[in-house]
C-alpha cells in the first residue's frame, strides 16, 4: 500500500483525453530547425544590427604578447591552484629568454621552476597560471 494523501486519485479517461487535447493544442504547428539547416536571415541581421558587433575586438591576453610587447616593468604570473605568486623584471626575463619569447611560455616555466610541492605524478603536479 502507498502512503498517498487521501485527495489524490487517478484520473479517470475521460479527464486523461481532455490533457492530452491540451497539450495537442498547444505543441507548435512550424517544425524547428535541423542543426544542418541554415539560419535564418533574420537571425543574421539581428547580429549585424546588434551595437556590440562594431565593437573593436579586447586586447590580446597578457599571456599571448611577446616580452618586447608588454608596457609593464615588472611581470607578474600567480598559480590558481597553489594560490602563490612568481614575479620578474621584463629586462631580466628578456634577457633569460630573450625579447621575442611569449609571456605565457616565460611565465609558465617560471612557476614550474620554483614549484615546491611535487608529487611526481602528472596529474598532481605543475601549476595553473593565470597572468597579470
Amino acid at each position: 500500500m502507498t502512503n498517498r494523501p487521501a485527495s489524490w486519485r487517478m484520473p479517470t479517461p475521460k479527464q486523461m483525453e481532455k490533457m492530452a487535447a491540451l497539450v495537442r493544442k498547444n505543441v507548435p504547428r512550424e517544425r524547428g530547425l535541423a542543426p544542418d539547416d541554415d539560419l535564418p536571415q533574420e537571425y543574421w541581421q539581428a547580429l549585424l544590427d546588434d551595437p556590440r558587433a562594431d565593437a573593436k575586438p579586447a586586447s590580446p591576453s597578457g599571456g599571448t604578447l611577446n616580452l618586447s610587447q608588454i608596457p609593464q616593468h615588472v611581470l607578474r604570473v600567480g598559480c590558481r591552484r597553489r594560490a602563490r605568486v612568481v614575479e620578474i623584471q621584463k629586462t631580466d626575463a628578456a634577457r633569460l629568454y630573450g625579447p621575442e619569447a611569449r609571456w605565457k611560455d616565460v611565465g609558465q616555466r617560471l612557476l614550474d621552476n620554483t614549484c615546491t610541492q611535487r608529487t611526481g605524478r602528472h596529474e598532481e603536479d605543475g601549476c595553473w597560471p593565470a597572468f597579470e
